[in-house]
């Protein structure tokens, strides 16, 4: 893009040809355009139906808005200098952020690290055979770790909360701790460097307590893999676990439940007899299990339940992640109000 060509100006340096891309004059920009036409005709260049991909239209919507933006820029000098204010400041945010990438593979942050000292992992090498489990928290890795089958189970415990990756900066992704030997196991690298074939592991296991705060953490980490390495997901390799909120024992008799509705259903089918001699263990996180315990409810691929994460309709997946892990408030408590069915409280 040309800033001018005034000969003094050029000599000043304040005008020359600047490196603007088509996502530095987009940014914060927003248009309406309606365009209408017969669903048998109309063309989308994919699934998540962003851009339409007619010729005919193309040309025709070009065609208006040039001539119609040059009129009222013409028209409206400040408010000109004003969008190419704006370009310009997205255009240095962009070139910071492509420096901070670049200094991070610079200096070899990620390449040539051996394995985080916190991992604990598999025999394993092929990676179709192992799994990863990504643990809240020490004491649930520590029980994870004794419980696992080490042949084809490695295990990395996360301390707290990680960062949130809606809109961080790949160097300061690679600064968090948990995050990077998050990257580092995974062995695939991460931003221009991502390689999925380098993907040591093909089911990737969140596993959290089943509260709020686990729940938290598992979307945490749901939006680090859709924001910065959305092929784990296509792939199909990213799981959430799903453990027990309750252990229900009578006698010599133990049944472990995965919901309040399942614990109900299960009591009322019990005798009166029964129901007097119950004991109810309810989990209130993974670290309450012992080994045995967690490998026989959320590990053990022969009894456990998994979800696995999929797609399926990625510019809806976009807004919501925007939506709740942005930083606009509004709309984020517009969409909990809107869609909370129950509340739930630990208390």
């Amino acid at each position: 893009m040309n800033a001018g060509t005034d000969p003094d100006n050029d000599k000043k340096g304040k005008n020359k040809d600047l490196d603007f891309t088509p996502d530095d004059l987009k940014e914060g920009l927003t248009g309406v355009v309606w365009v209408k036409m017969s669903s048998s005709e109309i063309q989308f260049e994919s699934q998540t139906k962003t851009k339409i991909n007619n010729p005919e239209v193309q040309s025709a919507v070009y065609q208006i808005a040039k001539k119609g933006l040059e009129e009222y820029l013409e028209e409206h000098p400040q408010t000109a200098q004003a969008i190419v204010a704006k370009i310009s400041l997205a255009n240095r945010a962009r070139m910071a952020a492509k420096a901070a990438r670049e200094a991070v593979v610079r200096k070899g942050a990620l390449e040539g690290m051996t394995l985080p000292g916190k991992l604990a992992d598999c025999q394993e090498k092929d990676p179709a055979r192992s799994e990863l489990f990504i643990v809240e928290g020490d004491s649930a890795g520590g029980s994870a770790k004794q419980g696992r089958d080490r042949a084809h189970q490695a295990i990395l415990p996360l301390k707290g909360k990680i960062l949130n990756t809606e809109r961080a900066r790949l160097d300061k992704i690679i600064e968090f701790e948990g995050l990077k030997d998050l990257i580092v196991a995974m062995g695939m690298g991460i931003g221009e460097t991502l390689d999925i074939a380098k993907l040591r592991y093909h089911r990737i296991i969140i596993m959290t307590d089943a509260d709020v705060d686990g729940a938290h953490i598992a979307t945490l980490l749901l939006t680090f893999f859709f924001r910065h390495t959305v092929p784990v997901i296509e792939g199909g390799y990213i799981y959430l676990a799903i453990p027990p909120l309750y252990k229900i024992a009578y006698g010599t008799v133990s049944k472990y439940v995965y919901s309040d509705e399942e614990k109900e259903t299960y009591l009322k089918n019990l005798t009166p007899a029964d129901q007097q001699k119950v004991g109810i263990q309810r989990y209130k996180g993974l670290g309450e299990m012992n080994p045995e315990q967690l490998w026989e409810t959320t590990m053990n691929p022969a009894t456990r339940t998994l979800k696995q994460i999929d797609i399926v309709d990625a510019a809806r997946a976009d807004e919501v992640f925007t939506t709740l892990m942005g930083q606009e408030v509004a709309p984020r408590k517009k969409f909990i109000t809107t869609h909370a069915k129950t509340a739930n409280l630990d208390i």
